[in-house]
């Protein structure tokens, strides 16, 4: 499997969106940076936007815009291609403010679909490592369906789970969503129900004995029907089959990875990667399943 880097001197990227002409987004996580960037078709760097929060999670809709997981300012947030920003949402009077909006995916419904990992940022990090005993503190991570035209929250799909983060629909419409911690993937048949149950789909993890945190991360489907999955720690795309067995480990350079995407054009992974602070890109045996772009306006 051929593999190389697409763009280097990244801070801590994450949310990868493709776009048609080769070129992508990305967020820059690390202190330093807190960009939407532009990374060119040739990795080229661009900076759209400082949010001076935390941007995280990443999706872009029919009219261009971008839409923001924030954890930072623990908001969902729509800048326009130039950057300005046109939207934002803190949560509501019925659920409460948001904690830490992690990952996002538009549905085929045209609304918004968002994790959230379940605590403030300032209550469970320590600098930029986990603070001590994290494991056991009180996580509510949550699934949220949002209609992006309104800014309504429709409904809390799942709470209580912990470090909820990368999200993604099957191409049976069902939604997918993982937990960092047990290094579950959940799936919900969210049009056959008003409230749908929690499925286990599968895990990711696996067993060995190396140090430090692992977990699943942002996670994208192919066209072959397979999930693949950023495992945190693990240097690894786990894939998935349709019945949630662990097929393929796809190996990465760096040993951080947070999300990725299918290029739009030619069979490609794009992968964020933290540690190194990069984009590499893998040699992919389909296309990405097709995403939706709804017109939000």
């Amino acid at each position: 499997m051929a593999s190389g880097i697409f763009a280097a001197d990244i801070g801590a990227p994450e949310g990868p969106v493709a776009m048609p002409d080769g070129s992508m987004y990305v967020t820059e996580m690390s202190n330093t940076t807190l960009n939407v960037t532009h990374l060119s078709a040739r990795g080229e760097r661009r900076v759209v936007s400082n949010t001076k929060g935390r941007p995280n999670g990443l999706a872009i809709d029919g009219d261009g815009q971008l839409w923001i997981a924030e954890a930072g300012l623990r908001a969902l947030i729509c800048i326009d291609p130039s950057g300005r920003e046109v939207k934002r949402l803190e949560g509501d009077d019925r659920h409460g403010r948001f904690y830490f909006p992690n990952d996002l995916v538009f549905g085929p419904d045209g609304h918004l679909y968002m994790t959230d990992s379940g605590m403030a940022m300032t209550d469970f990090l320590d600098g930029q490592n986990f603070a001590a005993g994290y494991m056991d503190f009180a996580w509510d991570g949550r699934v949220y369906q949002i209609d992006p035209k309104t800014l309504r929250i429709v409904r809390v799909i799942d709470r209580g789970i912990r470090f909820t983060n990368g999200i993604a629909f099957g191409p049976d419409n069902t939604l997918y969503a993982n937990a960092s911690f047990p290094g579950d993937i959940y799936r919900y048949d969210v049009f056959g129900s008003a409230e749908p149950a929690r499925e286990l789909f599968g895990n990711v993890l696996q067993p060995d004995d190396q140090d430090g945190f692992k977990g699943p991360d942002g996670m994208k489907f192919g066209t072959d029907g397979r999930l693949y999955c950023t495992v945190y720690g693990q240097r690894n795309v786990t894939v998935l089959d349709a019945d949630g067995r662990v097929v393929e480990r796809m190996a990465l350079d760096g040993p951080c990875p947070t999300n990725l995407c299918f290029a739009r054009t030619g069979r490609r992974i794009l992968v964020t990667e933290v540690s190194k602070g990069q984009v590499e890109w893998l040699d992919a045996p389909c296309d990405g399943a097709p995403l939706f772009y709804p017109k939000t306006r």
